[in-house]
């Protein structure tokens, strides 16, 4: 039987999620406030049909983040399956919505190009795609959409919302609000000295590159995660307060440790998850009830463990069950540590790479 899925809002994130989709075969039906912006998403490949479907086992809302909350109700009241949604911010729709077949989600994953003219096959490949099951997220709702993203290319972290929006305000928030203001800077210069744009060459180009996004999804997420963005704001400022005072002192010890500092933390980023040469089975005896594996992903995630695979098996008797958790063995120790701290009972078993 085919799958089904309901694309709510088809712009560049949308679109390319009903590519990805259709390209495994799903049926995708296209929503969008505009109707030419979905005909198109239909003439792009990013969907099949146009309009709602009742049938659909995954919709993802995929919309401003402001008009999030909304469609995920109307999304949740006609049909039966799982949803999810590509928000920026977490913890404001994750407490909106507490039916528990909703799972927050969002892609780490863009483009210059904006809507659906922007939307490509393979956007996701290698992605970060942050999953928030929050505390009325249903296991297998969670575990469904969590097999779904993965079968796009990306790889998965899960957060808890709160938690999620810290660290946004920090990777992603901040730097386009810091972004658009170097470029403003630049732009009001430009009008006292032409040639300053003609020189703004790679570094500069680098670094304002994200302030081409769309402006409009801005106020909608600054209003969403203000107290977040406003606490890494005032961060920022702080430490550039110190830069100024080393540079006006002249303290060349001062700034070059703090350039140094940089870029041994700018090397250190990670590029993306390799597969390891070595896995290892975690498994963890849990109780058959709700939030287990969302606690024990968000965990891992914690403690910067990459889960690669994962399945819960319940008991023929009683109410237990054991996650069986497959990570690289370099890193297994760490969670199994981390899972006793929190009152787990946790196992290994190494497996060789290509096992199933």
């Amino acid at each position: 039987m085919t799958r089904r899925a309901m694309i709510i809002g088809t712009g560049l994130i949308g679109g390319s999620v009903g590519i990805a989709l259709r390209d495994q075969g799903w049926h995708v039906s296209a929503v969008d406030h505009d109707p030419e912006v979905a005909k198109r998403a239909v003439d792009l490949g990013a969907a099949d049909v146009i309009g709602q479907d009742p049938d659909a086992e995954l919709t993802v809302v995929a919309t401003p983040v402001g008009a999030i909350p909304g469609a995920v109700h109307r999304a949740l009241e006609i049909t039966q399956g799982v949803v999810t949604d590509v928000g920026s911010v977490k913890a404001t729709v994750a407490t909106a919505v507490t039916d528990g077949r909703f799972v927050p989600g969002h892609p780490m994953a863009g483009s210059e190009q904006d809507g659906i003219e922007g939307a490509v096959e393979g956007l996701f490949d290698g992605a970060t795609w942050v999953l928030c099951p929050s505390q009325s997220t249903d296991d297998s709702a969670y575990a469904a959409v969590r097999a779904i993203v993965a079968s796009l290319g990306a790889e998965i972290v899960a957060l808890e919302p709160k938690r999620h929006d810290e660290l946004v305000a920090v990777v992603s928030h901040v730097p386009h609000l810091t972004a658009a203001t170097l470029m403003g800077v630049a732009s009001d210069r430009s009008f006292e000295h032409r040639a300053l744009l003609r020189l703004a060459a790679g570094g500069f180009r680098d670094m304002t590159r994200i302030s081409a996004g769309r402006p409009d999804i801005w106020p909608d997420i600054c209003a969403e995660n203000r107290v977040a963005i406003v606490e890494v704001l005032d961060t920022l400022l702080a430490q550039l307060g110190q830069l100024r005072s080393t540079v006006v002192a002249g303290d060349r010890d001062g700034l070059l440790e703090v350039l140094e500092r940089a870029r041994i933390a700018r090397r250190n980023l990670p590029v993306r998850a390799v597969h390891p040469g070595k896995l290892t089975e975690v498994q963890v005896p849990v109780f058959d009830r709700p939030g287990e594996l969302r606690d024990i992903t968000t965990l891992a995630a914690e403690l910067d463990v990459n889960i690669y695979d994962f399945e819960i098996t319940h008991s023929a008797e009683g109410r237990r069950g054991i996650v069986h958790v497959i990570v690289d063995t370099a890193v297994a120790e760490r969670l199994q540590g981390g899972l006793m701290a929190q009152g787990y009972r946790p196992s290994l078993r190494a497996l060789d790479a290509g096992e199933p």
